[in-house]
Protein backbone atom coordinates (compact mmCIF):
# COMPACT_ATOMS: atom_id res chain seq x y z
CA UNK A 1 0.00 0.00 0.00
CA UNK A 2 2.66 2.55 0.84
CA UNK A 3 4.57 1.70 -2.41
CA UNK A 4 1.28 2.03 -4.29
CA UNK A 5 2.05 -1.37 -6.20
CA UNK A 6 -0.97 -3.06 -5.51
CA UNK A 7 -3.19 -0.83 -3.73
CA UNK A 8 -3.00 2.25 -5.64
CA UNK A 9 -5.21 4.15 -3.54
CA UNK A 10 -3.22 4.17 -0.47
CA UNK A 11 -4.68 5.68 3.10
CA UNK A 12 -7.82 5.92 1.29
CA UNK A 13 -8.05 1.75 -0.19
CA UNK A 14 -11.74 0.57 0.63
CA UNK A 15 -10.10 -2.92 0.33
CA UNK A 16 -7.76 -2.42 3.23
CA UNK A 17 -10.34 -0.84 5.30
CA UNK A 18 -12.65 -3.54 5.19
CA UNK A 19 -9.87 -5.76 5.89
CA UNK A 20 -8.67 -4.43 9.10
CA UNK A 21 -12.51 -4.05 10.02
CA UNK A 22 -12.50 -7.23 10.82
CA UNK A 23 -9.20 -7.07 12.96
CA UNK A 24 -10.24 -7.13 16.60
CA UNK A 25 -6.88 -4.73 17.80
CA UNK A 26 -6.57 -8.06 20.19
CA UNK A 27 -3.00 -7.97 19.57
CA UNK A 28 -3.07 -11.42 20.10
CA UNK A 29 -1.05 -10.88 16.55
CA UNK A 30 2.06 -9.52 18.70
CA UNK A 31 2.67 -13.00 20.85
CA UNK A 32 1.41 -15.87 18.98
CA UNK A 33 2.71 -14.69 14.97
CA UNK A 34 6.11 -16.05 14.74
CA UNK A 35 7.53 -12.46 13.42
CA UNK A 36 5.43 -11.03 15.89
CA UNK A 37 3.60 -8.62 13.35
CA UNK A 38 1.52 -6.01 15.22
CA UNK A 39 -1.97 -5.63 13.32
CA UNK A 40 -3.27 -3.14 16.52
CA UNK A 41 -0.66 -0.34 15.27
CA UNK A 42 -1.37 -1.43 11.49
CA UNK A 43 -5.31 -0.53 11.76
CA UNK A 44 -4.57 2.28 14.12
CA UNK A 45 -2.40 4.12 11.91
CA UNK A 46 -3.86 3.14 8.77
CA UNK A 47 -7.36 4.73 10.68
CA UNK A 48 -5.46 8.12 11.95
CA UNK A 49 -4.63 9.28 8.24
CA UNK A 50 -7.80 7.21 6.51
CA UNK A 51 -9.95 9.49 8.30
CA UNK A 52 -8.20 12.72 7.41
CA UNK A 53 -9.82 12.87 4.56
CA UNK A 54 -13.16 15.19 4.08
CA UNK A 55 -14.31 12.41 2.42
CA UNK A 56 -14.59 9.94 5.13
CA UNK A 57 -16.63 10.16 8.67
CA UNK A 58 -16.06 7.64 11.29
CA UNK A 59 -19.35 5.53 12.57
CA UNK A 60 -21.38 6.99 15.41
CA UNK A 61 -19.94 4.07 17.63
CA UNK A 62 -16.45 5.33 16.82
CA UNK A 63 -17.48 8.39 18.89
CA UNK A 64 -19.71 6.77 21.57
CA UNK A 65 -16.77 4.26 22.68
CA UNK A 66 -13.51 5.66 21.21
CA UNK A 67 -14.36 8.84 23.94
CA UNK A 68 -15.86 6.21 26.40
CA UNK A 69 -14.39 8.20 29.20
CA UNK A 70 -15.90 11.42 28.97
CA UNK A 71 -19.38 9.73 28.19
CA UNK A 72 -19.04 7.89 31.57
CA UNK A 73 -18.41 10.65 33.11
CA UNK A 74 -21.74 12.49 32.09
CA UNK A 75 -23.30 9.95 33.26
CA UNK A 76 -21.82 9.32 36.55
CA UNK A 77 -23.92 12.60 37.81
CA UNK A 78 -27.03 10.32 37.09
CA UNK A 79 -26.83 7.43 36.55
CA UNK A 80 -30.30 6.33 37.59
CA UNK A 81 -31.91 8.62 34.59
CA UNK A 82 -28.63 7.14 32.21
CA UNK A 83 -29.79 3.38 33.05
CA UNK A 84 -32.96 4.47 32.89
CA UNK A 85 -32.31 5.68 29.42
CA UNK A 86 -30.18 2.47 28.55
CA UNK A 87 -32.47 -0.37 29.57
CA UNK A 88 -36.20 0.78 29.31
CA UNK A 89 -37.28 -1.02 25.92
CA UNK A 90 -37.87 2.51 23.95
CA UNK A 91 -35.38 4.26 25.25
CA UNK A 92 -32.46 1.50 24.80
CA UNK A 93 -33.43 1.07 21.34
CA UNK A 94 -32.74 4.84 20.41
CA UNK A 95 -29.66 4.49 22.65
CA UNK A 96 -28.64 1.67 20.31
CA UNK A 97 -29.14 3.49 17.31
CA UNK A 98 -27.71 7.03 18.85
CA UNK A 99 -24.16 5.06 19.40
CA UNK A 100 -24.38 2.81 16.26
CA UNK A 101 -24.18 -0.21 18.61
CA UNK A 102 -26.09 -3.93 17.65
CA UNK A 103 -29.82 -4.06 18.83
CA UNK A 104 -28.38 -7.68 20.14
CA UNK A 105 -26.14 -6.14 22.28
CA UNK A 106 -27.20 -5.48 26.12
CA UNK A 107 -25.78 -2.23 27.19
CA UNK A 108 -24.14 -1.66 30.73
CA UNK A 109 -25.06 0.01 33.52
CA UNK A 110 -23.42 2.80 35.34
CA UNK A 111 -22.85 2.63 39.08
CA UNK A 112 -24.06 4.57 41.54
CA UNK A 113 -21.20 5.62 42.56
CA UNK A 114 -17.54 6.07 41.28
CA UNK A 115 -14.74 4.29 42.29
CA UNK A 116 -12.59 7.53 43.27
CA UNK A 117 -15.51 9.00 44.77
CA UNK A 118 -15.95 6.06 47.16
CA UNK A 119 -11.74 6.08 48.31
CA UNK A 120 -12.05 9.79 48.59
CA UNK A 121 -15.15 9.81 51.61
CA UNK A 122 -13.54 6.18 52.60
CA UNK A 123 -10.15 7.79 53.08
CA UNK A 124 -7.08 5.53 52.72
CA UNK A 125 -5.73 2.91 55.27
CA UNK A 126 -2.23 1.40 55.72
CA UNK A 127 -1.01 5.47 56.32
CA UNK A 128 2.45 4.21 56.99
CA UNK A 129 2.57 1.68 54.62
CA UNK A 130 4.86 1.45 51.18
CA UNK A 131 2.64 3.20 48.69
CA UNK A 132 1.29 1.83 45.37
CA UNK A 133 -0.59 3.89 42.86
CA UNK A 134 -4.08 2.07 41.55
CA UNK A 135 -4.93 3.34 38.31
CA UNK A 136 -8.68 3.77 38.28
CA UNK A 137 -9.74 3.24 34.64
CA UNK A 138 -12.75 4.28 32.79
CA UNK A 139 -14.33 0.67 33.31
CA UNK A 140 -13.98 -0.25 36.83
CA UNK A 141 -14.40 3.58 38.20
CA UNK A 142 -17.91 3.93 36.28
CA UNK A 143 -19.02 0.52 35.84
CA UNK A 144 -17.70 -2.61 37.69
CA UNK A 145 -16.92 -0.50 40.83
CA UNK A 146 -17.65 -3.59 42.67
CA UNK A 147 -14.08 -5.01 41.24
CA UNK A 148 -12.62 -1.20 42.01
CA UNK A 149 -13.22 -1.77 45.61
CA UNK A 150 -11.95 -5.84 45.88
CA UNK A 151 -8.62 -4.67 44.63
CA UNK A 152 -8.14 -2.02 47.30
CA UNK A 153 -9.35 -4.44 49.64
CA UNK A 154 -6.83 -7.35 48.72
CA UNK A 155 -3.92 -4.99 48.30
CA UNK A 156 -4.40 -2.67 51.60
CA UNK A 157 -4.84 -6.36 53.46
CA UNK A 158 -1.39 -7.29 52.29
CA UNK A 159 0.30 -3.90 54.20
CA UNK A 160 0.68 -1.38 51.08
CA UNK A 161 -1.34 1.61 51.39
CA UNK A 162 -3.28 2.38 47.92
CA UNK A 163 -3.01 5.86 46.34
CA UNK A 164 -5.77 6.50 43.74
CA UNK A 165 -5.70 9.74 41.39
CA UNK A 166 -8.40 11.89 42.72
CA UNK A 167 -8.51 13.71 39.04
CA UNK A 168 -10.25 12.36 36.30
CA UNK A 169 -7.98 10.32 34.55
CA UNK A 170 -7.84 7.75 30.98
CA UNK A 171 -5.38 6.01 29.64
CA UNK A 172 -7.15 6.58 26.57
CA UNK A 173 -7.05 2.77 25.01
CA UNK A 174 -10.48 2.99 23.12
CA UNK A 175 -9.13 6.09 20.91
CA UNK A 176 -6.57 3.46 19.09
CA UNK A 177 -9.27 1.31 17.81
CA UNK A 178 -10.64 4.17 15.97
CA UNK A 179 -7.64 6.16 14.98
CA UNK A 180 -7.79 9.25 17.37
CA UNK A 181 -4.14 9.26 17.35
CA UNK A 182 -3.54 13.11 18.29
CA UNK A 183 -6.33 12.52 21.22
CA UNK A 184 -4.39 9.69 22.32
CA UNK A 185 -1.44 11.03 22.71
CA UNK A 186 -3.06 13.80 24.77
CA UNK A 187 -4.59 11.53 27.40
CA UNK A 188 -1.54 10.15 27.76
CA UNK A 189 0.23 13.23 28.56
CA UNK A 190 -2.20 13.93 30.82
CA UNK A 191 -2.42 11.22 32.26
CA UNK A 192 2.10 11.26 33.02
CA UNK A 193 1.42 15.02 34.63
CA UNK A 194 -1.20 13.25 37.29
CA UNK A 195 1.13 10.19 37.75
CA UNK A 196 4.73 12.37 36.99
CA UNK A 197 5.23 12.10 40.75
CA UNK A 198 4.66 8.87 41.67
CA UNK A 199 6.96 7.57 38.71
CA UNK A 200 9.82 9.60 39.50
CA UNK A 201 9.58 8.61 43.12
CA UNK A 202 9.56 4.62 41.26
CA UNK A 203 5.90 3.72 42.91
CA UNK A 204 4.65 0.96 41.51
CA UNK A 205 1.34 1.65 39.06
CA UNK A 206 -0.79 -1.07 39.50
CA UNK A 207 -3.99 -1.78 36.52
CA UNK A 208 -7.32 -3.17 37.48
CA UNK A 209 -8.21 -3.87 33.74
CA UNK A 210 -5.45 -5.20 31.80
CA UNK A 211 -5.87 -3.39 28.15
CA UNK A 212 -5.29 -0.44 30.16
CA UNK A 213 -2.89 -1.55 31.78
CA UNK A 214 -1.16 -2.68 28.75
CA UNK A 215 -1.55 1.04 27.07
CA UNK A 216 1.52 1.96 29.58
CA UNK A 217 3.50 -1.37 28.63
CA UNK A 218 2.93 -0.87 24.56
CA UNK A 219 1.38 1.98 23.24
CA UNK A 220 3.00 4.49 25.55
CA UNK A 221 6.35 3.67 24.54
CA UNK A 222 5.35 3.71 20.64
CA UNK A 223 3.38 7.01 21.07
CA UNK A 224 6.04 9.11 23.15
CA UNK A 225 9.17 7.56 22.71
CA UNK A 226 11.41 9.99 23.93
CA UNK A 227 9.73 10.81 27.02
CA UNK A 228 11.68 10.05 30.42
CA UNK A 229 8.83 9.76 32.36
CA UNK A 230 7.15 7.62 29.79
CA UNK A 231 9.81 5.42 29.97
CA UNK A 232 9.75 5.31 33.86
CA UNK A 233 6.03 4.55 33.82
CA UNK A 234 6.49 1.67 31.34
CA UNK A 235 8.80 -0.14 33.64
CA UNK A 236 7.00 0.30 36.59
CA UNK A 237 3.32 -0.64 35.62
CA UNK A 238 1.98 -4.17 36.45
CA UNK A 239 -0.76 -6.07 36.33
CA UNK A 240 -2.55 -6.78 39.00
CA UNK A 241 -1.75 -9.89 39.74
CA UNK A 242 2.03 -8.98 38.42
CA UNK A 243 2.23 -7.16 40.88
CA UNK A 244 1.97 -9.88 43.70
CA UNK A 245 4.21 -12.06 42.39
CA UNK A 246 6.82 -9.30 41.67
CA UNK A 247 6.63 -7.74 45.05
CA UNK A 248 6.53 -11.29 46.83
CA UNK A 249 3.31 -10.74 48.64
CA UNK A 250 1.33 -13.57 49.78
CA UNK A 251 -2.25 -13.68 48.84
CA UNK A 252 -5.29 -14.86 51.46
CA UNK A 253 -5.97 -18.44 51.37
CA UNK A 254 -8.79 -19.97 49.53
CA UNK A 255 -9.72 -23.24 48.39
CA UNK A 256 -11.77 -24.83 45.49
CA UNK A 257 -11.41 -24.75 41.82
CA UNK A 258 -10.88 -21.85 39.62
CA UNK A 259 -11.28 -21.91 35.20
CA UNK A 260 -8.84 -18.59 34.11
CA UNK A 261 -9.40 -16.63 31.06
CA UNK A 262 -6.65 -14.49 29.81
CA UNK A 263 -7.47 -11.41 28.37
CA UNK A 264 -5.41 -10.33 24.92
CA UNK A 265 -3.71 -7.34 26.14
CA UNK A 266 -2.72 -9.34 28.92
CA UNK A 267 -1.59 -12.13 27.44
CA UNK A 268 0.34 -10.19 24.93
CA UNK A 269 1.89 -7.86 27.67
CA UNK A 270 3.37 -10.01 30.39
CA UNK A 271 1.12 -13.43 29.98
CA UNK A 272 -0.99 -15.37 32.52
CA UNK A 273 1.46 -16.67 34.39
CA UNK A 274 1.27 -14.28 37.67
CA UNK A 275 -2.61 -15.11 37.61
CA UNK A 276 -2.53 -18.26 38.13
CA UNK A 277 0.78 -18.83 39.92
CA UNK A 278 -1.34 -16.11 42.49
CA UNK A 279 -4.49 -18.61 42.27
CA UNK A 280 -3.00 -21.67 42.77
CA UNK A 281 -0.55 -19.60 45.80
CA UNK A 282 -4.31 -19.43 47.41
CA UNK A 283 -5.38 -22.62 47.07
CA UNK A 284 -7.06 -23.06 44.04
CA UNK A 285 -6.78 -25.58 41.42
CA UNK A 286 -6.63 -23.36 38.33
CA UNK A 287 -7.07 -24.66 34.75
CA UNK A 288 -5.50 -21.65 32.48
CA UNK A 289 -7.96 -21.75 29.47
CA UNK A 290 -6.36 -20.88 26.17
CA UNK A 291 -7.92 -20.03 22.83
CA UNK A 292 -7.50 -17.07 21.50
CA UNK A 293 -10.46 -14.20 22.15
CA UNK A 294 -13.22 -13.89 24.02
CA UNK A 295 -14.65 -12.23 20.98
CA UNK A 296 -15.82 -9.03 22.51
CA UNK A 297 -12.57 -7.69 22.12
CA UNK A 298 -13.07 -4.29 23.49
CA UNK A 299 -15.94 -2.05 22.06
CA UNK A 300 -15.58 -4.49 18.58
CA UNK A 301 -18.22 -6.78 19.54
CA UNK A 302 -20.53 -3.82 20.12
CA UNK A 303 -20.13 -2.21 17.08
CA UNK A 304 -23.35 -3.15 14.82
CA UNK A 305 -23.07 -5.93 12.96
CA UNK A 306 -20.28 -7.66 15.03
CA UNK A 307 -22.51 -9.18 17.24
CA UNK A 308 -22.74 -12.55 15.54
CA UNK A 309 -18.79 -12.81 14.33
CA UNK A 310 -18.21 -11.77 18.52
CA UNK A 311 -20.00 -14.58 20.04
CA UNK A 312 -18.63 -16.78 17.53
CA UNK A 313 -15.32 -16.17 18.49
CA UNK A 314 -16.54 -16.66 22.00
CA UNK A 315 -17.57 -20.13 21.34
CA UNK A 316 -14.33 -20.74 20.02
CA UNK A 317 -13.35 -21.56 23.40
CA UNK A 318 -14.26 -19.69 26.21
CA UNK A 319 -18.20 -20.11 26.40
CA UNK A 320 -18.76 -23.42 25.86
CA UNK A 321 -15.61 -24.27 28.82
CA UNK A 322 -17.49 -21.53 31.24
CA UNK A 323 -21.17 -23.43 30.50
CA UNK A 324 -18.97 -27.00 31.09
CA UNK A 325 -17.33 -25.74 34.16
CA UNK A 326 -19.16 -27.29 37.56
CA UNK A 327 -21.69 -24.82 39.48
CA UNK A 328 -18.35 -24.42 42.16
CA UNK A 329 -16.05 -23.51 39.70
CA UNK A 330 -15.03 -20.03 40.14
CA UNK A 331 -14.64 -18.48 36.62
CA UNK A 332 -11.65 -15.75 36.85
CA UNK A 333 -11.33 -13.12 34.02
CA UNK A 334 -10.05 -9.93 34.62
CA UNK A 335 -11.04 -7.92 31.50
CA UNK A 336 -14.15 -6.22 31.77
CA UNK A 337 -15.03 -7.38 28.02
CA UNK A 338 -14.20 -10.78 28.86
CA UNK A 339 -16.75 -10.50 31.65
CA UNK A 340 -19.19 -9.03 29.84
CA UNK A 341 -19.33 -11.64 26.97
CA UNK A 342 -19.28 -14.08 29.55
CA UNK A 343 -22.33 -12.29 31.19
CA UNK A 344 -24.25 -11.47 27.38
CA UNK A 345 -23.66 -15.07 26.45
CA UNK A 346 -26.26 -16.16 28.32
CA UNK A 347 -23.80 -18.63 30.56
CA UNK A 348 -25.89 -18.05 33.75
CA UNK A 349 -22.39 -17.35 35.02
CA UNK A 350 -20.88 -14.39 36.69
CA UNK A 351 -17.04 -14.16 36.04
CA UNK A 352 -14.70 -12.55 38.57
CA UNK A 353 -11.64 -10.16 38.71
CA UNK A 354 -8.63 -11.58 40.49
CA UNK A 355 -8.85 -8.96 42.78
CA UNK A 356 -12.61 -10.49 43.60
CA UNK A 357 -11.66 -13.48 44.52
CA UNK A 358 -8.93 -12.16 47.16
CA UNK A 359 -11.81 -10.18 48.87
CA UNK A 360 -14.05 -13.04 49.09
CA UNK A 361 -11.28 -14.94 50.24
CA UNK A 362 -10.63 -12.13 52.95
CA UNK A 363 -14.66 -11.41 53.55
CA UNK A 364 -16.22 -15.14 52.99
CA UNK A 365 -18.64 -15.64 51.43
CA UNK A 366 -18.97 -12.88 48.49
CA UNK A 367 -16.62 -9.88 47.40
CA UNK A 368 -17.44 -6.57 47.77
CA UNK A 369 -20.69 -5.13 46.18
CA UNK A 370 -20.68 -1.39 44.80
CA UNK A 371 -20.74 0.93 46.92
CA UNK A 372 -23.46 3.34 47.47
CA UNK A 373 -23.45 7.48 47.40
CA UNK A 374 -25.06 8.78 50.33
CA UNK A 375 -28.62 8.41 50.96
CA UNK A 376 -29.87 12.08 50.20
CA UNK A 377 -28.30 11.85 47.05
CA UNK A 378 -29.71 8.81 45.87
CA UNK A 379 -32.74 9.55 46.87
CA UNK A 380 -32.70 13.01 44.93
CA UNK A 381 -31.46 11.18 41.67
CA UNK A 382 -33.70 8.92 42.15
CA UNK A 383 -37.11 11.41 41.57
CA UNK A 384 -35.46 13.18 39.30
CA UNK A 385 -35.13 10.13 37.41
CA UNK A 386 -38.54 9.26 38.26
CA UNK A 387 -40.18 12.85 36.96
CA UNK A 388 -37.84 12.52 33.94
CA UNK A 389 -38.20 9.10 32.70
CA UNK A 390 -41.93 8.71 31.92
CA UNK A 391 -41.65 11.78 29.51
CA UNK A 392 -38.55 10.41 28.03
CA UNK A 393 -40.02 7.01 27.28
CA UNK A 394 -43.02 8.65 25.82
CA UNK A 395 -41.06 10.72 23.69
CA UNK A 396 -39.09 7.65 22.39
CA UNK A 397 -42.08 5.54 21.50
CA UNK A 398 -43.17 8.89 19.22
CA UNK A 399 -40.01 8.92 17.64
CA UNK A 400 -39.76 5.56 17.24
CA UNK A 401 -42.96 5.14 15.33
CA UNK A 402 -42.56 8.78 13.92
CA UNK A 403 -39.52 6.79 12.26
CA UNK A 404 -41.47 3.64 11.56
Amino acid sequence: MLQGEVITDGWQSHDVFDALDLCLACKGCTNDCPVNVDMPTYKSEFLYHHYKSPRRWRPRYAYAFGYIDKVARLASAMPELVNFGTQAPGLRRLAKLAGGIDTRRPLPRFAPMTLQEWFRLRGTANPNGRPVVLFPDTFNNYLHTDVGVACVEAIEATGWRVIMPAEHVCCGRPLYDYGFLDSAGHYLRRTLDVLRDHVRAGTPVVGMDPSCLAVFKDELRKMLPHDDDAARLARNAYHFAEFFTTFGIKPPKLRGEALLWGHCHHRATGGMEPEKQVLEQMGLVVRDLKGGCCGLAGSWGFENGKYAISMDCGEQALLPAVREASADTLIVANGFSCKTQIADAGTGRRAMHAGQVMAMALRPPDPPRRPQPPASRRVARIGAAAAAGPAAYLLAQWCWKRGA
